[in-house]
């Protein structure tokens, strides 16, 4: 299996990592990594994938790269990681390879394929060629959605997000505000984009839950986050909801109220620094009523979509040790509490 992962930013050089660090595990043969724009302070950044076994490559046939198109033809599946529109305009030419079996894109990039998150919908994705992992924010309100109320949402009544995001990553200055800045409602019965991304995730399983979100952009370079109501048909009691969190492995608790506290500890800890749980629920600080659960999470959002990433490559590619697969991986990078 020789796969390629094409944008090497924040996502894309966290998940070559995890595909070195684990390519006997995953069968896979070769790792090529494609950076589209390659800057000249990102040439270190370049030789240091090279050391670990990442073979980058360039679409100039004279660089100090492979040469993407000796290669391509032989890519199994790419890894797309690129954002704001890129996903799309390179599945124009993914559709033409003639050995590729399979493909995914990031968050931004929504009419890539069938909108995907592990553990959620695996079956909408079985055969298919295209997938869309879903966002960060996404992936943060389902799981809150799918633990609290059952997968088939059972107990669920309607629900209202409201996410507190970074403005950019830590690493870039592009984007940075200098006050909170709300965005608009897309829908005017659903809200932002968040809930909407949700909406059309539970319908490739023909549910369709009442959700409405809303969201402000603050001054931090950190963790984003969400406050959550979650409404019930029954009462649940906290031992009940401390339960169903710890039967989402997905799901991480923490009792610490700061995100600059969990976001170190993730840098000092966690695999390449990062946080790879849904959300992280503060989980002495919830309101239970008898119709409703509300309270905060803090949201990983560089790591946090890389597990359902590598889980449709495992499902699109047809692993047949798929479960084994995902189950260690998740046993090594996802912890109970941070």
């Amino acid at each position: 299996m020789i796969v390629l992962v094409n944008g090497i930013g924040n996502i894309g050089t966290t998940l070559l990592a995890l595909l070195i660090e684990h390519q006997e595990l995953l069968g896979i043969d070769a790792v090529f990594a494609l950076k589209n724009k390659p800057l000249p302070w990102q040439l270190d950044d370049l030789t240091y994938l090279q050391s670990q076994g990442v073979r980058v490559c360039s679409r100039l046939a004279e660089s100090d790269y492979e040469f993407l198109d000796d290669v391509i033809d032989d890519i199994d599946y790419i890894f797309d990681c690129t954002n704001n529109g890129g996903g799309m305009q390179n599945k124009q030419w993914y559709v033409d390879l003639p050995n590729l079996k399979g493909a995914c894109a990031q968050g931004s990039e929504k009419k890539f394929g069938v909108s995907y998150m592990s553990g959620l919908n695996d079956a909408a994705i079985r055969k298919k060629k295209f997938v869309h992992v879903v966002s960060c924010n996404t992936h943060s309100l389902a799981s809150l959605l799918s633990t609290f109320t059952g997968d088939q949402l059972e107990n669920h009544t309607s629900s209202d997000f409201v996410v507190v995001r970074r403005s950019e990553d830590i690493g870039n200055h592009q984007r940075l505000v200098t006050a909170n800045v709300v965005a608009r409602h897309l829908d005017e019965q659903i809200g932002t984009h968040h809930s909407v991304d949700v909406v059309d995730l539970f319908a490739t399983k023909k549910i369709l839950p009442d959700v409405t979100s809303s969201d402000v952009t603050t001054p931090s370079q950190l963790m984003h986050a969400v406050r959550f109501n979650i409404g019930l048909k029954q009462k649940l009691t906290k031992e009940e909801i401390l339960e169903l969190i710890a039967q989402n492995p997905h799901i991480s608790t923490s009792t610490k109220f700061d995100s600059n506290v969990i976001f170190e500890r993730g840098r000092r800890i966690g695999f390449q620094g990062r946080i790879f749980s849904h959300a992280i629920v503060i989980a002495n600080n919830m309101i239970i009523s008898s119709d409703s659960i509300k309270g905060w999470a803090f949201i990983p959002q560089e790591g946090n979509t890389l597990l359902s990433t590598i889980n449709a490559f495992l499902i699109q590619t047809d692993h047949p040790d798929m479960s084994r697969i995902m189950d260690t991986l998740r046993s090594k990078l996802l912890m109970d509490r941070w």
